[in-house]
């Protein structure tokens, strides 16, 4: 049986992959430390399980509109205005199985082949994915660790071209943590508004900021910015409901109608569920996320710490989400017990074999002088891991 081109031109995703491996090596037994996970270790709150639970025994298991319950929509909508002072209909919220299938959705109905999408790296490893499998060209724009990884107004103007339909943008940024402030959004949108171009703005990880620091959304800084924008969000990352499968896109009307009728015809609506659930959590109690926020700071602290204590490793302290991406260019080169390393992908498999250590390389990003670390794990795991980390690097020759 013959695949279509655009199987054949997937790339598996390298997170899951690893995350899979790992789990396989715990299940025969040995003791694997996991900096792999792009998902909290905590507990989906109390509230917010009562309230799924609420909703099967009041029978609300049935489909629902495509886009989402009123009750969802309207508690989205109310989230926006609290969070970012934006205002946004009803009809321009289109609720989907997960934020990575609201931006599969954009991607279908925004670009065709002959585009080009603007892609900062380091990325997150779906986007250049669904690019290619919405016909379209990633113009891959190399940010430096210098700048803190962030996209400049420089730099895009040098990436736009005639082709040019989409910009990415990821505040904050997996895999850096990297966090745009207001100033850096408001110089990267002028750069917008003069080329014409629409932006995708992923803020999944928007509750995730640490230092005192402010997560501004592009779309709030003007009506031109925000008519030429279409947020993505979910509650994943923020209420630790990654399995739940519930994200969300605000689009003007035109985008989101067409992210609709594409929905119709591939998932229908998210789990009936899973949406009860999600209403209580926008609506509810917030205080477990600032409690997850602020032990997330800690590990962070410690963690960054522990990096930069390596000889020859650098890393840019992030400002948001639950990873740090350190260089590990310095052991390029070099031999650990006759196995040569000359990226980031040789030292993952290195430290997964030899230390029972999983992260993910770099290549997964754009980028294989660095690894990716998530402190999304206990302090007890951080600290065996880094242990295990810096023993292996002492071996390297």
């Amino acid at each position: 049986m013959k695949l279509a081109d655009r199987a054949l031109n997937i790339s598996p995703s390298p997170t899951l992959a690893i995350d899979a491996e790992a789990k396989n090596m715990t299940a025969s037994g040995l003791k694997v430390i996991s900096f792999g996970a792009g998902e909290p270790d905590f507990d989906t709150p109390d509230h917010i399980k009562e309230a799924a639970i609420a909703a099967i025994r009041a029978g609300k298991t049935k489909y629902t509109p495509v886009t989402g319950t009123l009750d969802l929509k309207e508690a989205i909508c109310r989230k926006f205005e609290r969070d970012q002072g934006l205002e946004y209909k009803i009809e321009q919220i289109v609720v989907s199985a997960g934020a990575k299938h609201s931006l599969y959705n954009i991607m279908q109905v925004l670009v065709q082949d002959g585009d080009e999408v603007i892609l900062p790296a380091p990325f997150w490893v779906s986007y250049l994915e669904q690019i290619k499998l919405a016909g379209a060209q990633a113009r891959i724009v190399e940010t430096s660790e210098q700048n803190g990884f962030k996209l400049t107004p420089e730099l895009l103007k040098a990436a736009v071209n005639r082709r040019t339909r989409l910009l990415i943008l990821n505040s904050p940024c997996n895999p850096t943590g990297a966090v745009y402030t207001r100033e850096e959004l408001e110089a990267l949108g002028e750069v917008v508004l003069q080329y014409g171009i629409s932006i995708i703005s992923d803020e999944i990880y928007e509750k995730l900021v640490y230092d005192g620091l402010e997560h501004v959304s592009i779309a709030s800084l003007s009506p031109e910015l925000k008519e030429c924008t279409i947020i993505v969000n979910g509650v994943s990352k923020a209420y630790s409901m990654t399995g739940w499968r519930i994200g969300y896109a605000a689009a003007p009307l035109q985008v989101a109608k067409a992210m609709a009728d594409l929905q119709s015809h591939s998932t229908s609506n998210p789990t009936s569920i899973a949406q009860e659930a999600s209403v209580a959590a926008l609506n509810g109690e917030q205080a477990p996320t600032g409690r997850m926020v602020a032990e997330f700071a800690r590990r962070r602290d410690y963690m960054l710490s522990r990096l930069l204590s390596i000889p020859g490793i650098t890393c840019a302290r992030p400002g948001g989400a639950f990873y740090l991406y350190p260089n590990v260019k310095h052991y390029f080169g070099k031999s650990f017990r006759g196995k040569k390393i000359n990226s980031a992908t040789d030292l993952t498999s290195v430290l997964l074999d030899e230390a029972q250590v999983a992260v993910v390389p770099g290549i997964a990003f754009g980028n294989d002088n660095y690894m990716r670390f998530s402190y999304a794990c206990s302090m007890e795991n951080i600290r065996e891991g880094l242990r295990r980390f810096t023993a292996l690097l002492e071996e390297i020759k």
